[in-house]
């Protein structure tokens, strides 16, 4: 029952401002503007260019602000502003690769610049170089330790690669700088999953719901995942419910069928498995889970009730053509089969 990294994190603290648009310039600024585009233009001045980028930013123009810090950074490679700037155009409009190459040059030309490590980790992470990321972050947190972000998503990196232990310690820090924040509460809450600590995972992930108006779904299901671990299916069975309200899904309604099977509540376990598979009929946890709760309905029956164990074999069967890999489920199929 632990949680999967995919449904967990959760956290990526993507600060991406938005452009300022054309907003009312006074005449001042707007000569301004005129006299440092015209700099640009006819100069090799590297002030002059970050001056006419920083005009094209308020202007709402990035094609021109990009050109203007690159000839910059023609002019003087080692200018920090330029490569910040640059990053900063690429991560607003999406274009994570190219902002991830100007906050690394931004970060190797100003190490303890605390913004180039951080968003250099942060760009990392989203393209999935999570221990490259962790490296970035942790450099970030050398020079202000106390950040929330930094702390949040290191701990998240050292989660997706199912380093637990590694993790915990950036996690309670995060929930220790801003203890009323539903992510950090998430993400502890995972962690302590991780580390099979299911206790003192419940009891972060109720803080996280109270501290969020609206109830995630992925939070939920931890929530549930770790009920079940404990063995406290009536709670796991009511999180469940309580999530399909929400937001339904195969997994939730598969799981539901889980904790009611564990009830020994076996038609509604039956119905929850069907109604997963409403949702997406190559669901093959449902498959097995329907299966299974129609093995004991004919096992339950002293092997009368021929229709349960027709329906488990067929359940079991499209099961195992999704997928190939089951021991479990070749082993039922062998056993009342025959």
């Amino acid at each position: 029952m632990k949680p999967s990294p995919a449904l967990a994190i959760f956290a990526l603290s993507l600060l991406t401002t938005a452009l300022p648009g054309c907003a009312w310039k006074s005449a001042a600024q707007r000569d301004a503007d005129e006299r440092n585009s015209q700099r640009f233009l006819e100069g090799t001045d590297t002030s002059a260019f970050i001056a006419a980028a920083e005009a094209a930013v308020r202007a709402g123009d990035k094609a021109k602000a990009l050109e203007a810090f690159g000839r910059a950074i023609e002019v003087n490679p080692t200018l920090t502003a330029a490569h910040m700037g640059m990053a900063d155009l690429y991560r607003m409009d999406g274009d994570f690769s190219k902002a991830e190459v100007g906050y690394r040059d931004a970060a190797r030309t100003e190490p303890r610049n605390f913004d180039a490590q951080y968003f250099h980790g942060l760009m990392l992470h989203i393209l999935n170089r999570v221990s490259d990321a962790i490296q970035a972050y942790l450099r970030a947190l050398s020079v202000r330790p106390d950040d929330f972000n930094a702390n949040l998503n290191v701990g998240a990196a050292y989660y997706q690669l199912a380093e637990y232990g590694q993790a915990l310690p950036f996690a309670l820090k995060a929930t220790r700088l801003e203890s009323r924040n539903g992510a950090a509460r998430f993400s502890l809450g995972a962690i302590y999953a991780g580390l099979g600590r299911h206790q003192e995972a419940i009891g972060e992930y109720e803080q996280a719901l109270d501290n969020n108006a609206e109830l995630p779904a992925k939070l939920l299901l931890n929530l549930s995942a770790s009920y079940g671990a404990l063995q406290r299916f009536a709670e796991m069975r009511n999180t469940l419910e309580r999530l399909i309200k929400i937001e339904p899904s195969p997994a939730a309604f598969e799981r539901l069928g889980f904790a009611r099977f564990r009830l020994e509540d076996m038609p509604q376990a039956i119905a929850a498995y069907s109604e997963a598979l409403k949702l997406d009929k190559d669901y093959f946890p449902a498959l097995n889970g329907l299966g299974v709760c129609e093995l004991n309905t004919y096992l339950w029956s002293d092997r009368t009730d021929s229709g349960a164990r027709e329906r488990a074999l067929t359940s079991l069967r499209r099961s195992l053509q999704i997928t190939r890999n089951q021991p479990r489920v070749e082993e039922l199929l062998r056993r009342y089969g025959k």
